[in-house]
């Protein structure tokens, strides 16, 4: 099965070194990949001679007249965890090509060690993926969660912070994601990295009494700094609070909306300093898209008046800093106001009105966008 599921692979590869035809063969002596898909399918009775012999047979052309479906060649058996699994044969003139056996042989039995090992990571992974998902959603533990927890040499007596790692979904960027993680996992001290969907990284990172606010942002930046150093895109972080073992979900929750205000900051965010952030990411789509179409939806479209506002509100509502800031005549920042209060019927010099703005603000994203009007 080993080498069923590899065979064309084998054959792709092997084939960048020589040109010569090249057939796999199962135990049971039938062709499984061939450089001529015309062989694939058919009886190999050469094959089982090496497969009996465990040793290199040669087939010369005489054996093609008294052995089916061979032709000149070498059959070189295939080896994997000290069992034979198949066998390779080129063909070709046997003295050309007979250079070549050995290393083609070992070429192959690496492939099928590197892909069996590639397969054992990734069964891990998606064994730990499912793990994680289940400790976030049950709210308790039966007997089976608790054997899959040994088997996977997580302690579950031990407090746990939950970090989110999200970075921009391209297609067409291809990424090795399992690759990354290991190579992540080898840097960690006990943290577990979990692939969590196309674009996201779950890491938990097991609490110390030692650890301390700046060593935790250390942590993070490390591991921000590694992905984006990897994926060659900027990455967003939310962090969530340390929570005993069995309020898991309560830590991921508190990252994940943590992570919301890291996508708009394009900074670390820790949930602990979550302020009006904390109550706006509760609020239903129906009520953040009323509260948008009542307040700044009508300048949703001025570009200008939108990045105007937004850097007023920045500047701390200094008409000079803000004009500065944007490179216009102070004039022009006086009307751009005042068609926000003109099209809004709020006054951005109003504490009261730019609060409503400022929350407005703070609302959008693209889905608000999207479903406004």
């Amino acid at each position: 099965m080993v080498l069923n599921d590899l065979a064309l692979k084998i054959i792709n590869e092997v084939r960048k070194l020589i040109h010569e035809d090249i057939i796999i063969i199962n135990t049971d002596g039938i062709i499984i990949a061939s450089t001529d898909s015309a062989r694939t399918g058919t009886f190999h009775e050469g094959s089982l001679l090496a497969i009996n012999q465990g040793k290199t047979f040669i087939i010369t052309t005489e054996d093609e007249k008294r052995l089916k479906g061979v032709k000149a060649g070498i059959n070189l058996p295939i080896f994997f965890q000290n069992e034979m699994v198949g066998v390779i044969g080129i063909t070709g003139n046997p003295e050309t090509i007979s250079p070549f056996g050995e290393m083609l042989r070992r070429m192959t039995e690496l492939l099928i060690r590197e892909n069996y090992y590639t397969d054992q990571i990734d069964i891990t992974q998606r064994s730990l993926e499912t793990f994680v998902f289940d400790w976030i959603q049950l709210d308790e533990w039966d007997d089976s969660f608790l054997e899959r927890s040994h088997m996977l040499h997580i302690d579950l007596t031990l407090g746990r912070q939950v970090i989110v790692f999200e970075w921009e979904n391209k297609n067409n960027i291809p990424l090795d994601i399992r690759q990354i993680i290991l190579d992540l996992t080898n840097k960690q001290n006990g943290e577990l990295s979990i692939r969590w969907g196309n674009n996201r990284l779950l890491v938990l990172i097991v609490a110390d009494k030692l650890s301390n606010r700046s060593q935790i942002n250390k942590i993070v930046q490390g591991i921000q700094s590694f992905l984006q150093n990897r994926l060659n895109l900027p990455v967003s972080v939310g962090v969530g609070q340390t929570m005993p073992p069995k309020l898991l979900s309560k830590s991921y929750h508190q990252a994940i909306r943590s992570l919301k205000v890291s996508l708009k900051t394009k900074t670390i965010i820790f949930d602990e300093d979550l302020t009006i952030d904390l109550i706006l990411q509760e609020l239903s789509h129906d009520v953040k898209n009323t509260f948008l179409n009542r307040t700044i939806a009508p300048i949703l479209a001025e570009q200008d008046l939108l990045l105007t506002i937004q850097e007023f509100i920045r500047q701390n509502q200094s008409l000079k800093m803000t004009a500065s800031s944007l490179h216009i005549h102070i004039n022009t920042l006086l009307y751009r106001l005042n068609k926000i209060t003109e099209l809004t019927k709020l006054n951005p010099r109003d504490i009261h009105d730019l609060c409503k703005i400022y929350i407005g603000i703070s609302l959008l994203d693209d889905s608000t966008k999207r479903h406004l009007f």
